[in-house]
């Protein structure tokens, strides 16, 4: 299979295809915000961000910093080959409510022991997340959840024809 051209990132850009494979975990004190229904859910200064060749980040949140009363444990699960066995939760605020909007892993793989618990929200089933103030675009595709902001340069993984990178 024939991978994509890497887009060269500029000054202050990071490349999704300059990431590793097997994906790190990063602390990053940037501030993370996720509306929902008119409602902050989650701020927080304490995110962890997931980096993986052709991805954009995706954000753990720790639960002191989310407003885990909207929160519901759903039935769905997912595996992933380096994090483990991810769980999700639906979303309720009000009379809005959306299904399997966050994952997180009760015992993930010692790499990833720090997210333990923190859930990681799809941008595309919220109103609005940000990143330092910066609105975020949603992964393409429905399966993945990173967070595009105009420092993440791609292509990335995850619409039509990608799968297979």
């Amino acid at each position: 299979m024939k991978l994509p051209k890497r887009i060269k990132p500029r000054k202050g850009q990071e490349s999704v295809w300059d990431y590793p494979r097997p994906p790190k975990l990063e602390l990053t004190r940037k501030t993370i915000e996720i509306y929902f229904n008119n409602v902050m859910v989650a701020r927080t200064n304490a995110a962890y961000r997931v980096l993986e060749t052709s991805h954009p980040p995706n954000y753990y949140l720790p639960p002191a910093d989310i407003n885990m009363d909207c929160l519901e444990n759903s039935e769905w699960m997912t595996s992933c080959e380096f994090k483990g066995q991810g769980s999700y939760y639906h979303l309720k605020v009000g009379n809005k409510k959306v299904e399997n909007a966050a994952w997180y892993y009760d015992n993930p793989t010692p790499a990833f022991a720090a997210i333990k618990g923190y859930p990681a929200f799809y941008a595309n089933k919220m109103d609005r997340c940000l990143v330092d103030g910066v609105e975020v675009t949603p992964q393409p595709g429905e399966f993945y959840g990173g967070w595009i902001t105009p420092q993440i340069v791609g292509p990335f993984k995850g619409g039509p024809g990608t799968m297979g990178w």
